[in-house]
Parts: C-alpha cells; structure tokens; sequence
C-alpha cells in the first residue's frame, strides 16, 4: 500500500462506527475524511467467522484487494472494512466487486475513475 497506512488506534475505528455505513452481503464499509493526504485503512474479523486462520486469510484477501485498487480511491480517507460471514467463502472476483461498489456508494473512489467506468458500458 504505497498512499496508504494501516488504521491501528481503537478510537478511530469507534468514530468510524458511528458514521453512516454502506454495506452488502459480504461487506461493511465506514469512511471518513482524515485531513491527510493519505488514506487509512483498517480491516475487521469477527471470531464468529472462524478460528484465527480464517480470519487471517480473510484479512490477507481484503488487503489484497485494496492493493491491487489503491489507485482508484481518491485520497485523505479514513476506511473501515468490516467483513461478513459470506465473505470468507467469496470468490476474490467478487470480493473485489463488493468492496470497490460500496467504495462508489461512499464516494470514495476518484470521478475520473467513474468515468472510465460509465464509458466502457
């Protein structure tokens, strides 16, 4: 993640709790503006998903897709991405489908980008 940190401090997450969520089967996603130029996100997994290696592993596929689609977020955002239970089963196609449409639900990806997107249709 070369724009972005990982969010660590308890109380960030608890502020980004009480935010308006966007949210889908697989997903939960919090955002908030940071008054930086970087983003920061964070990733939570319930123990109700699974023992620590599912969790891991879910963890491991939502950085991932976040990586691998940085440069599609517009920057100076604080994320919280809350897994579901049927995220740890999902397809990576379809993980990095439902978190990049409650990125556009949240208005966190770049306008250019939604352009791109309205044009190949």
């Amino acid at each position: 993640m070369k724009f972005s940190t990982s969010l660590k401090l308890n109380h960030i997450f608890r502020r980004l709790y009480h935010t308006n969520g966007y949210a889908d089967g697989y997903l939960v996603l919090y955002a908030r503006k940071n008054r930086t130029e970087t983003n920061r996100v964070g990733i939570t997994v319930s123990k109700k998903l699974g023992k620590a290696h599912v969790r891991n592993r879910t963890r491991r596929r939502l950085r991932e897709v976040y990586r691998l689609n940085e440069d599609k977020f517009q920057s100076g955002w604080d994320i919280v991405v809350v897994a579901r239970t049927k995220s740890v089963d999902a397809e990576f196609g379809k993980l990095t489908k439902s978190y990049l449409a409650l990125a556009k639900k949240a208005g966190l990806l770049k306008e250019m980008q939604n352009a791109e997107c309205k044009m190949q249709d």
